[in-house]
């Protein structure tokens, strides 16, 4: 009775029509955003269980290499000298050299890697620049026990890489083979269309970057459908490190184009079929980017007294891929040159 009658003096749990709509609402509210927290730590666990078992049935080929205080992956095989590096392009790790390391394996020793925060390389505290990844390559080489000299292989974005290295450390290379590599000049020479669409390219690549651990690219079908290929690039820290590589393209060119001539260097310039279809180009961008690329492609080949280029017939832009018959042939030359001249002393 007690409790009646102070519930009825001061308007026990009665409330005015706008408190109820208002406690209506923050229910509502609250119930939502339990919603999406229950969708986010499912999505979550779904990526985590999808990341780990991709991993197990792709296990690390290779090994893990501490570069100072963080490791990064390389896998090496076959044996003999010189040594061949392969770099990969933006956004990619170790795998897209698969096909031609078997076969470069059988006359040389052959090594592929993630750069830091691909793959199965951790993250970097460095600045994502060619010269700042050419160092890291070095440190890893050394750390791992591969010694100079070294063939370098680079294709696309690692075409500044292989350059900057070999400028930095010009007595422990032997030769290089750049695979529809870039150009210091590409942003300028290509019509300003294309570069927008890299404006763009940045923002699709944060979108994958934030959503990722939710699991929203694999679940959309952007993971690749190979694999290995998809235990080692469908995680947040390889696209977070491939966005901070689009951002610091224009630096790394700058570091390309001042590292001038390769003197005599064995020098071989692989470029893509200018008459294969660029289906990510629209039509009209698509033919004047191609003759800037064939251009630019000629130009690479000029870098050294020694360099030559070769068209990898009916290949896009992934020439390792198209024709991995073509990079092996030009890293056969180029090491077969090599072997011919003598071997420098390393740098310390």
């Amino acid at each position: 009775m007690l409790r009646a009658g102070l519930s009825a003096r001061f308007g026990g749990n009665k409330m005015s029509p706008s408190m109820q709509s208002h406690s209506w609402r923050h229910r509502i509210l609250i119930g939502l955003a339990a919603f999406v927290c229950l969708v986010a730590v499912v999505a979550a666990t779904y990526e985590s269980i999808s990341e780990r078992r991709d991993r197990r049935s792709h296990p690390m080929p290779g090994k893990l290499v501490d570069v100072g205080g963080y490791r990064m992956h390389i896998n090496c095989t076959g044996s003999g000298f010189p040594t061949v590096i392969f770099d990969s392009g933006l956004g990619d790790g170790y795998v897209p050299w698969n096909k031609a390391q078997s076969q470069v394996a059988q006359f040389t020793q052959a090594c592929s890697y993630d750069r830091a925060g691909f793959g199965y390389s951790d993250s970097s505290p460095r600045p994502r620049t060619s010269r700042d990844m050419a160092k890291e390559l070095h440190t890893l080489l050394h750390n791992a026990g591969v010694s100079p000299p070294y063939v370098l292989v680079g294709h696309s974005l690692a075409g500044y890489n292989v350059r900057v290295f070999t400028s930095l450390y010009p007595n422990e290379v032997a030769g290089l083979v750049l695979v529809d590599a870039s150009h210091p000049e590409q942003q300028k020479r290509f019509p300003p269309a294309l570069n927008d669409m890299d404006a763009n390219w940045i923002q699709e690549e944060e979108f994958l970057e934030f959503t990722t651990p939710f699991g929203l690219p694999r679940l959309l079908g952007f993971c690749a459908r190979d694999g290995e290929a998809r235990a080692t690039d469908c995680n947040f820290h390889h696209l977070r490190e491939t966005v901070a590589e689009l951002k610091s393209i224009s630096v790394s060119a700058a570091q390309a184009a001042a590292t001038g001539s390769l003197g005599d260097l064995p020098l071989i310039v692989l470029s893509e079929d200018p008459d294969t279809p660029q289906p990510d180009l629209p039509e009209d961008l698509a033919k004047p980017a191609s003759a800037a690329w064939s251009q630019m492609q000629e130009e690479l080949a000029h870098l050294s007294t020694s360099g030559t280029q070769v068209i990898a017939k009916n290949s896009g832009h992934y020439i390792q891929l198209d024709r991995p018959d073509v990079v092996v042939d030009a890293v056969r030359t180029v090491v077969d040159q090599a072997r011919q001249r003598p071997r420098p002393a390393a740098t310390p």
